[in-house]
């Protein structure tokens, strides 16, 4: 079992900056893969970034590319989101996830269903 839990979460305003973090426990975090999701109010739930086991490869979305940059500290037992020029559309709840490593195909990693293990949630709020 793995427990996630988000912090970092807070209100900006449009062009500003912020962290999330999520703390991981339970197994050894170095064999997850672990991805940031997010949904905004009355919307599915959405694929903003991955990160595989080792932090060897990334993924993100369309529209944080370039803006949003997904890490992992094995030491801390800890991944990251940095978001950059936040926009008013970044504002959701955003969820960590993850789940044990194998040879998925990349289009696993987009897809909120493949993974097993979630946190709570952390709100990040851009007002317009």
């Amino acid at each position: 079992q793995v427990q996630l839990v988000e912090s970092g979460g807070g209100s900006v305003q449009a062009g500003g900056s912020l962290t999330l973090s999520c703390a991981a426990s339970g197994r050894p975090f170095h064999s997850y893969d672990m991805a940031w999701f997010r949904q905004a109010p009355g919307k599915e739930r959405e694929f903003v970034a991955a990160i595989n086991w080792n932090g060897g490869m990334t993924y993100y979305a369309d529209s944080v590319k370039g803006r949003f940059t997904i890490s992992r500290d094995h030491r801390k037992n800890t991944m990251y989101l940095q978001m950059e020029s936040l926009k008013p559309e970044d504002t959701a709840v955003y969820y960590c996830a993850g789940r044990a490593a194998q040879a998925y195909a990349i289009s696993t990693y987009y897809d909120p269903s493949q993974y097993t293990y979630w946190g709570q949630g952390t709100q990040v709020t851009v007002p317009s």
